[in-house]
C-alpha cells in the first residue's frame, strides 16, 4: 500500500486550498505511516470498480467473526484526499471488535457528482459479497466519516433508493455518524474565496446551481429510518455547525433516533485528528450504538 504525501501524489491532485487543511493532510499522512499493532489483519487496496480510485482497505481484528462493521470516508473537499488518512483509526476500531473500511472514491472536478456518491453506495452493495471473507458481517454496516467524507456517509446511509437498486437491504446500514460532515451545499451569496464558494467553482463546476440542493443530505432525509449521531467541533465552520442543526432537527421530524455532539474548543480538522485517542467519545458513541441496534 502506497503512503505517499499529498505533494508526492502521482495521481495529480490539486494543491489544498488551505494552510489549515494541508497541515491536516501532512498530521494524518504522518499517523498512518505508523506501524499497526500485530492484532490488526489488513488487506490493503481492494478494488470494488474498474477506476484506479475505486479501492478500500480493509482493517480487521484477529479471528473476527460476523463483526460489525465501521465503513469510514475520508475528507478532502471531495477534491482531494486518500484512504490511508483513515489508517490511523484501526486500532481502536478494531479493539472494538468492528472491522474498519477506509475507501478511496472518484474525486471532483474530474468526475463530477454525483460519481462520489455513486462510490460510496457501489462500495456498500461490493461489501456484501466481500466481507464474510474479512470476519465481518454485510448486514451489520455502521457510516462515518469526516469533512466531505462525513457528507458522502450521510448520503449514503439516506440513500434507500440507492441501496436497494444495489441490493443492499433495509436494515443493512445500522446507523451512521459523520464527523464535521458538510450537511447542506447551497449558499445564497457566498463570499469569493470561501469555502462555500468552491463548492460551485470547483465541486460543482460544470452543473447548474441548482444541484446544490440535491447533492445535500438536508433534503433526503423523508423517510429516513438509520440513527444518526452527529459529530462537530465547537470551532467548526459555521456551514458545518449549522447544517448539522439542521440535519438533526430533520431527522427528529422523522421520529428517527438522533443525537449531537459538539467537541469544546475543537476545530474542522482537531475532530478527525483527535481521534487516534482510543478512549475519545465518538468511540464511546460508535460503541453504544452498536450495543443498541445489535
Amino acid at each position: 500500500m502506497s503512503l505517499l504525501a499529498p505533494e508526492d501524489d502521482p495521481d495529480g491532485q490539486p494543491p489544498l486550498p488551505f494552510a489549515a487543511a494541508a497541515d491536516y493532510a501532512r498530521a494524518v499522512m504522518a499517523l498512518a505511516r505508523e506501524p499497526l499493532p500485530a492484532s490488526v489483519q489488513v488487506a490493503a487496496d481492494q478494488a470494488y470498480g474498474p477506476h484506479r480510485l475505486q479501492r478500500f482497505d480493509v482493517y480487521a481484528p484477529a479471528g473476527a467473526r460476523a463483526a460489525p462493521v465501521l465503513v469510514f470516508w475520508h475528507g478532502g473537499g471531495w477534491t482531494n484526499g486518500y484512504r490511508q488518512w483513515v489508517r490511523f483509526m484501526a486500532p481502536a476500531v478494531t479493539r472494538l471488535g468492528l472491522l474498519l473500511v477506509a475507501p478511496s472514491y472518484r474525486l471532483v472536478p474530474e468526475h463530477p457528482f454525483p460519481a462520489p456518491i455513486d462510490d460510496a453506495l457501489d462500495l456498500l452493495a461490493a461489501l456484501r459479497q466481500r466481507l464474510p471473507a474479512w470476519g465481518g458481517a454485510p448486514d451489520r454496516l455502521y457510516l462515518g466519516g469526516h469533512s466531505a467524507g462525513g457528507h458522502l456517509a450521510a448520503m449514503a446511509a439516506l440513500g434507500r433508493d440507492g441501496l436497494r437498486r444495489r441490493q443492499v437491504p433495509d436494515g443493512a446500514v445500522r446507523a451512521c455518524l459523520p464527523i464535521s460532515g458538510i450537511q447542506d451545499l447551497h449558499a445564497s451569496a457566498p463570499a469569493p474565496g470561501s469555502l462555500e464558494a468552491r463548492v460551485y467553482t470547483h465541486v460543482l463546476r460544470g452543473q447548474s446551481a441548482a444541484q446544490d440542493v440535491v447533492f445535500s443530505p438536508l433534503y433526503w432525509t423523508a423517510g429516513c429510518r438509520v440513527p444518526f449521531d452527529l459529530t462537530v467541533g465547537e470551532r467548526d465552520s459555521e456551514r458545518v455547525r449549522r447544517s448539522n442543526r439542521r440535519l438533526l432537527a430533520l431527522l427528529e421530524a422523522q421520529q428517527v433516533p438522533a443525537t449531537w455532539q459538539e467537541l469544546e474548543g475543537r476545530d474542522h480538522f482537531d475532530t478527525h485528528l483527535d481521534l487516534r485517542e482510543p478512549g475519545h467519545p465518538w468511540y464511546r458513541r460508535l460503541l453504544a450504538r452498536v450495543e443498541a441496534t445489535a
